[in-house]
């Protein structure tokens, strides 16, 4: 094909860019101030050596891919709770929700673990009203373990939905992982599927549903946040 040739029928540099959009997520906000002082140090190794600053550079580039924020499709059904996080589940039990949001009786939690690779953002659960929003500081465990869950820093939701079940949904701090980031408080509506928060590193999400409900996820299963749906709610 000579430079004079017509471009194949269907193709156009808008269509080009259009794919690309939607193939490569758009990074969370709160990443941002990493992957700059990524870059920044990367640039200070490029002058001190190019093969240092090549390394510098890969690891900007899996900075930003870490702190991806990709399109979901949440199913709209009423009296489910969807994902929270992009994960592989931990354990399925019942306990009491965390003491700080006032919620009296057990529930049944299902844990979420986040290893490094995967997406890092935090998804609400269900549409409603978040009732309850808490902060407490903690420990930095190893996120895969069950006492995280009770010991580490995290930040708990409560959450009204339209059907009326309260669900509590905690973002964990992990070994690594050193700042959890919410966007969200008392009194915001919730919309099921849409971002609410981030963890920076290793993680653990937990998402507490009403006893009664139909846990329809297994230990060892893998999540996708805002579209898996974990449990149908009853109680």
């Amino acid at each position: 094909m000579n430079a004079n040739s017509p471009e194949p029928a269907g193709f156009s540099v808008g269509h080009f860019l259009e794919l690309a959009r939607k193939t490569v997520p758009p990074m969370h906000p709160g990443g941002r101030p990493i992957v700059a002082g990524f870059a920044i140090g990367a640039l200070v190794l490029r002058l001190l050596n190019r093969r240092l600053g090549f390394l510098g550079f890969l690891a900007t580039a899996w900075c930003a891919w870490f702190f991806r924020e990709p399109a979901r499709v949440t199913p709209t059904r009423p009296n489910i709770a969807v994902a929270a996080a992009d994960g592989t589940v931990a354990d399925v039990v019942v306990v009491e929700p965390p003491a700080e949001l006032g919620l009296s009786g057990r529930m049944l939690r299902i844990s979420t673990f986040l290893n490094i690779f995967d997406v890092h953002v935090q998804r609400l659960p269900a549409s409603g009203e978040i009732t309850a929003a808490h902060y407490r500081p903690g420990k930095f465990l190893s996120a895969d373990l069950d006492k995280a869950s009770e010991d580490n820093e995290r930040n708990s939701l409560a959450i009204r939905t339209e059907q009326g079940h309260d669900l509590v949904v905690v973002q964990i701090a992990g070994l690594i992982a050193r700042r959890i980031v919410c966007e969200v408080n008392a009194g915001d509506p919730a919309v099921a599927g849409r971002t609410y928060g981030l963890i920076r590193f290793g993680s653990r999400v937990d998402l507490y549903v009403p006893l009664g409900s139909k846990v329809l996820v297994e230990p060892g299963q893998r999540t996708i946040g805002g579209e898996t749906v974990l449990a149908e709610l009853g109680g």
